[in-house]
């Protein structure tokens, strides 16, 4: 959950809120993040903890592997990895997919982030939403958590796009607060002193809404269709 939706339910709704994060193969039991540590106003470490997924469950380890699964650590960044009785034990009738899963006795859930010193898991996002641009990592993550702060945004997605120079570049897709007015000129200087120039997306589009699933995530692989139709999604 971005950390500006999340800040904002707080207020609503006061410190009431568990956040858990699992998949399919691992279903809502890999860290969770207490009520108790929903507070706003806090220290700079309880302000933190917002932008986190929590701290291992109990009975459940959780690690981060770099891609010749070596251990990482802390702060650096690489694929969560978990361990539990409560893990899948394979695909149906799917070996293939169970090998690559599941190796050295792990799950390797495909999503990319890093645990800090204290042991709560940050996400930044899944390996397939990573963008490669003029081989620099940028993670849609970190651009969201910006763009979500203007006021004129209600949400807000961030995917690759193909360039023929840097490989592919920045772009946000907006849904705007109903009312209210913003240009994409303006959303990207407001990015300004908040990221890296290079991670500032290069433009941005505007829908009246973004597509989800039954979840109510932003299913991203349908913003990118239509960009990436007939090319192959990689650095040239």
């Amino acid at each position: 959950m971005l950390v500006e939706d999340l800040m904002k339910a707080i207020d609503e709704l006061g410190p009431c809120l568990v956040q858990l994060y699992g998949q399919a193969e691992s279903p809502m039991t890999i860290t969770y993040l207490p009520q108790c540590h929903h507070v706003l106003n806090g220290s700079p470490d309880q302000m933190k903890r917002l932008a986190s997924a929590g701290f291992a469950r109990t009975d459940v380890e959780v690690e981060i592997h770099d891609q010749n699964d070596r251990e990482l650590l802390p702060d650096e960044m690489g694929e969560v990895v978990t361990r539990s009785d409560l893990v899948m034990k394979g695909y149906w009738r799917d070996p293939e997919a169970t090998a690559d899963t599941l190796r050295n006795g792990w799950l390797h859930t495909g999503d990319i982030g890093y645990l800090g010193e204290q042991g709560y898991l940050f996400l930044m996002d899944r390996s397939k939403d990573l963008i490669i641009s003029g081989g620099e990592n940028v993670y849609p993550r970190e651009v969201e958590e910006v763009i979500i702060q203007h006021p004129a945004v209600r949400e807000v997605a961030v995917i690759g796009v193909p360039d023929p120079q840097w490989g592919e570049v920045i772009k946000a897709i907006v849904a705007i607060v109903s009312g209210l007015e913003v240009t994409a000129e303006e959303l990207i200087d407001f990015c300004k002193g908040h990221i890296a120039s290079y991670k500032k997306p290069k433009s941005i589009d505007f829908v009246d809404e973004l597509p989800k699933n039954n979840c109510g995530k932003i299913v991203k692989h349908e913003l990118r269709e239509k960009y990436w139709e007939g090319k192959q999604r990689k650095v040239v």
